[in-house]
């Protein structure tokens, strides 16, 4: 009967280190997403001229925060 408690610990043991394993990937996949979100966001609005941005209520130093918000509300 040890056998099994010990076999049983041990599979105990994996699952939480595969499951902190996959945490971990779940986590580098969405900053990833968030930076492809904040990368493209920043290019489209950096495009565009200062009568445009203007038109849209922006002013070319907020673009980043601008950028970085929209990559926060896509994630969550």
């Amino acid at each position: 009967m040890a056998y099994y408690n010990d076999v049983a610990q041990r599979s105990d043991l994996v699952e939480r280190i595969l499951g902190t394993a996959a945490r971990v990937f779940e986590a580098a996949a969405e900053r990833r997403a968030k930076a492809r979100v904040y990368r493209t966001t920043l290019t489209e609005l950096n495009a565009l001229s200062n009568r445009e941005l203007a038109d849209l209520g922006l002013h070319r130093s907020e673009l980043k925060r601008v950028a970085w918000e929209s990559a926060q509300d896509v994630a969550a």
